[in-house]
């Protein structure tokens, strides 16, 4: 009898990555709230930012003197460094609430606060100035340093002349060119347990991931994903039932039943290969930045693997020595408030040249009030820096004046787009997987 002949199938092996979490400084450990107040933050904003910008002066105008404030003289030209402050007409103010006279201020956008009259006060610890001259309001928030080249006019202004920002920071050097091709995930806004939510489409996606979807060929292309990344806002719980009041068990399971839902997809992914899922505005995590990672007691399934991580907001590793920085957007959306630019990922790179990832925290976005130094200041200059929960997928390459390349990645929404980032680690491009679903009638 003639022995059968069997198919044997192709084993696909999937791709390894060495994995460096860089999230040390975002953890909030020893730090206790004592009632400090958040100039602090500031202080020790001024004083790095200053030591770095009059590093930077010698390079830039040299034939110049540095002074404060408090040391300007009338039509003396000269550069002085310190903290922007944009008086804004429209912006919000907790006060207004409680007025009891009805303002007269006009209605405006919700999303945006800009007006024409806005303008900008420059302060340090000896004083503060209002500016003219060529600096934007509308493009320059509350939070931002900067280092002025102009002189004190008869009004008491400081006419500005040229603006020195501090640009990207230092680079560690990119692997060499030959990367063999590996890929991560990025995905954001899944929103599970909302109205907008479709188990569906995520399920698609997971599968895609996993190796479960496609094609041979398609097959081979997922067993080079490496890596996926969670860029927050993954849970909708019903707000209405977080009243205060004790909850009867029907609503408690209904609280529970997204996290649930959620978890059961991560624990397909978390058995396939490492995953990172940062807390969003919207999800179960403290509101301030640095949100602090969502607790493993959430994901009995997929916190049983060593492969699940979870982890702040920002966000920052090393995949394969290829610096990752990221945040689930709150940083930009709260720019794109107080500030205009042509597209989303202008705000994101305006971060980068200021070296800093919530120049408007604590002033209109919420962080914690630290004393002795201030997380957010980027020290080095990642090689992709993501944001999530954006509208519409966007992204750019940009070069610094050091030969710095960064890769800018806008996530949107999945759970309104259906779309997912891949980013390329071999080349730094960058693709999305779009999925949708559709049932006939």
């Amino acid at each position: 009898m003639e022995a059968m002949e069997i198919d044997s199938e192709k084993n696909l092996q999937r791709k390894h990555s060495t994995y460096n979490l860089l999230d040390e400084r975002f953890e909030i450990q020893k730090e206790m709230y004592r009632g400090q107040q958040y100039s602090q933050i500031y202080f020790v904003r001024l004083h790095m930012m200053r030591t770095l910008l009059y590093s930077l002066v010698p390079n830039w105008k040299p034939h110049l003197p540095v002074c404060t404030v408090l040391g300007l003289e009338k039509d003396k030209e000269c550069i002085v460094v310190g903290t922007l402050y944009k008086h804004m007409k429209l912006k919000p103010c907790i006060l207004d609430e409680y007025s009891k006279t009805r303002s007269t201020t006009p209605l405006v956008k919700p999303h945006n606060f800009v007006h024409p009259d806005d303008h900008l006060v420059l302060e340090d610890e000896s004083g503060r100035v209002k500016l003219a001259g060529m600096l934007s309001p509308s493009v320059y928030v509350t939070g931002s340093i900067v280092g002025l080249h102009g002189k004190e006019t008869d009004a008491g202004d400081f006419l500005v002349l040229d603006v020195l920002e501090a640009g990207l920071p230092p680079q560690i050097e990119l692997p060499l060119k030959s990367r063999e091709d590996k890929y991560v995930v990025f995905v954001s806004g899944l929103r599970v347990g909302s109205s907008f939510s479709n188990p569906l489409q995520f399920q698609l996606l997971v599968d895609h991931i996993t190796g479960h979807l496609g094609d041979e060929k398609e097959q081979g292309i997922a067993a080079q994903i490496v890596h996926v990344v969670i860029a927050g806002n993954s849970i909708e719980v019903p707000r209405g039932l977080l009243n205060g009041q004790n909850l009867a068990s029907k609503d408690q399971s209904r609280l529970s039943e997204p996290i649930k839902e959620l978890d059961i997809l991560l624990t397909q992914i978390a058995a396939g290969l490492p995953l990172d899922i940062m807390p969003g505005l919207d999800d179960p995590a403290n509101f301030a930045l640095p949100q602090q990672p969502l607790n493993r007691c959430l994901f009995p399934g997929s916190s049983a693997y060593n492969t699940f991580r979870s982890c702040t907001n920002p966000h920052c590793f090393d995949l394969d020595d290829i610096r990752f920085l990221g945040t689930s957007g709150q940083n930009i959306d709260d720019l794109e408030k107080y500030s205009e630019a042509k597209d989303k990922l202008e705000f994101v790179e305006r971060t980068l040249r200021w070296r800093h990832l919530a120049p408007t925290a604590p002033n209109t976005l919420g962080c914690y009030p630290f004393t002795d130094r201030d997380p957010f200041l980027i020290e080095s200059c990642p090689h992709v820096y993501f944001i999530g929960n954006q509208d519409k997928y966007d992204s750019r390459l940009i070069k610094g004046s050091e030969g710095q390349m960064v890769r800018l990645i806008c996530i949107p929404k999945f759970c309104e787009t259906g779309v997912a980032v891949v980013l390329n680690l071999g080349n730094l491009e960058c693709h999305t997987l779009s999925f949708g679903t559709h049932f006939s009638s």
